[in-house]
């Protein structure tokens, strides 16, 4: 029987492979190298680095980290010896999409803001920037595109340019991978320069990685009010961040952007099945059984009441309100890493069914566009 190794805060992965593998449950930026001595596979997160320092004179052949990066991964120093490895790509890209929802209404209403006539520069344009399009155009915003890999791969008719995105748009919002080097380099992507180009009091979101942005020039494009706003999941140095730069943000969230329960679910599917294949595990169709439904999932909304934005503010914040989050970092910024391995429940919106009380299409249109069920629509 093999032996498999996987990070204890994956949901749903306990008793998944013990018919078929012996599992051994860890901390995952506490698995060592001796603990892999003889273990055949790793499932983990993005808080083990898997590099030569963790893998070398362990029998690990198959690595499936349940997550959409694997900057964490040392592909080089895989393929050099041997060790196959797998990622989740978009796994959980409506549950970021879900997060910039919340985002985006929320600055609407404390702005007040007509995201109607706003544009937002989608930067990475992935199974997550792909998401983030779409709802952003459901909720009337004009979207700019920016992918220099997509765009010399399929031509610049749906892309525009870095330097012109910037020029334009209102809110920016970062769905890049991590590369190191090379041409589609991101490290410190949004930098000095990127700063002093944005349209002035624009609004920038990270959700993608924290080393994507330089943090001293994003503090002083804050500062200088080059930028009104900026809302960050991702931070360099994690789980000890700035919190200067913490304090100096609209909203700062312990990068659980991606944490909905669908999210992981897909995640731990993706990883099971793909262990299961390489290993010939006889698992290659599981998929989690009774992932909890939220408590309250049949929401009520009263068009007549309030405006389009106040309407899916409030009922968005019911299946997710970003401030909450963000109210439990500011509050105990040092459990950075707890806030995550102690995530609350929270579904996406195909959980959730919205009746509407003197509804009309626009609305009811609107809200299947963001994933919800809309029972009725009618006048009460």
């Amino acid at each position: 029987m093999i032996r498999i190794v996987a990070d204890d805060k994956i949901p749903f992965l306990k008793g998944a492979l013990e018919r078929v593998a012996r599992v051994d449950y860890l901390p995952g930026d506490a698995i060592s190298n001796k603990d892999l001595s003889d273990a055949d596979g790793l499932i983990i997160r993005t808080r083990t680095q898997c590099d030569r320092n963790l893998l070398e004179g362990t029998k690990v052949r198959f690595i499936a980290t349940a997550t959409i990066g694997y900057d964490h991964i040392d592909r080089d120093y895989c393929e050099a010896s041997g060790i196959r490895w797998t990622n989740a790509p978009g796994c959980n890209s409506t549950s970021v999409q879900q997060y910039l929802v919340s985002t985006l209404l929320f600055l609407a209403n404390l702005k007040n803001l007509d995201l109607g006539e706003l544009k937002l520069g989608v930067v990475g344009v992935g199974n997550v920037g792909s998401k983030v399009s779409m709802a952003a155009e459901a909720l009337g915003m004009e979207v700019l595109l920016n992918d220099p890999p997509r765009m010399r791969r399929e031509g610049g008719h749906a892309f525009v340019e870095l330097d012109e995105m910037l020029e334009l748009a209102d809110i920016l919002t970062l769905h890049v991978p991590l590369n190191r080097g090379g041409v589609d380099n991101t490290i410190h992507m949004v930098d000095e320069r990127f700063i002093q180009r944005v349209k002035r009091d624009a609004i920038l979101i990270n959700t993608s990685r924290g080393a994507v942005v330089d943090e001293i020039a994003l503090f002083e494009g804050i500062r200088t009010g080059t930028l009104s706003d900026v809302v960050m999941d991702v931070f360099e140095n994690e789980p000890n961040i700035n919190l200067e730069l913490l304090k100096a943000t609209t909203v700062g969230t312990p990068h659980i952007a991606g944490y909905s329960l669908d999210g992981k679910a897909n995640g731990t599917t993706m990883s099971v099945r793909a262990i299961s294949r390489y290993f010939d595990l006889g698992l290659d169709e599981w998929s989690p059984l009774d992932i909890p439904m939220p408590p309250e999932h049949l929401l009520y909304g009263d068009v007549s009441g309030s405006s389009k934005n106040e309407l899916l503010w409030d009922l968005v914040r019911q299946t997710y309100d970003v401030t909450s989050d963000d109210r439990r970092l500011r509050s105990n910024p040092e459990a950075f890493e707890r806030l995550r391995g102690d995530y609350p429940l929270r579904r996406e919106p195909a959980a959730y069914s919205v009746r509407l009380f003197q509804g009309y299409t626009e609305v009811t249109v609107l809200l299947e566009k963001l994933g919800f069920s809309v029972l009725t629509d009618y006048c009460a």
